[in-house]
């Protein structure tokens, strides 16, 4: 598989802007290398007329759409965003709202599937946020107070049964797919 096509994904994947320092560890690539593929990569995008960008900023990169699509995508967000969450997001707001602060590696072993869009959608929302732990160096991620106030509850261990559904033990329980299954 070529860089390019590597850094897209990883690009495509990720919920935050990615820095150089980070795709190049991801891609275990040498910096010009890095460097080279993502220009050429933003070349691609602005001269074939894609309706997607490769956003560059101090370092940084991120996939975005094309500026001249931002009426069509704000639209369909207004409408996708503002609808009732889908049984999946359901599902993974309830693990975090319980299980909180959760990595996305443990959600994504809770559910079985891939959450990186679930969260994505669940950020945009303003149902979740995302905190860096730097020790772990990891993200996690917690519900906000705006979904604690949406349900009408002063914190969040006001939850029914959040006693009991906090404890690890209980979601191991809940946990059905192996780790050797999630990465297959």
């Amino acid at each position: 598989m070529n860089l390019k096509s590597k850094l897209e994904s990883l690009l495509f994947v990720a919920i935050k802007p990615l820095t150089l320092k980070e795709l190049i560890s991801a891609t275990d690539e040498k910096k010009q290398a890095v460097e080279e593929a993502l220009n050429a990569l933003a070349q691609d995008y602005e001269q074939s007329g894609s309706g997607l960008r490769l956003l560059i900023n101090n370092h940084s990169y991120q996939l975005s759409t094309a500026p001249e699509n931002a009426n069509l995508v704000k639209d369909f967000l207004k409408s996708e965003f503002s609808g009732e969450l889908s049984q999946p997001s359901l599902e993974a707001l309830t693990i975090i709202a319980y299980r909180g602060p959760i990595s996305k590696i443990e959600l994504d072993r809770i559910r079985g599937v891939n959450c990186s869009l679930i969260i994505r959608n669940l950020l945009l929302r303003g149902l979740i946020e995302e905190k860096f732990d730097k020790l772990k160096n990891e993200n996690f991620y917690t519900v906000t107070m705006d979904f604690v106030r949406f349900l009408g509850i002063s914190k969040i261990e006001d939850l029914p049964d959040y006693e009991r559904l906090n404890k690890s033990e209980v979601l191991q329980e809940a946990t059905f797919v192996s780790e050797d299954e999630l990465n297959k």
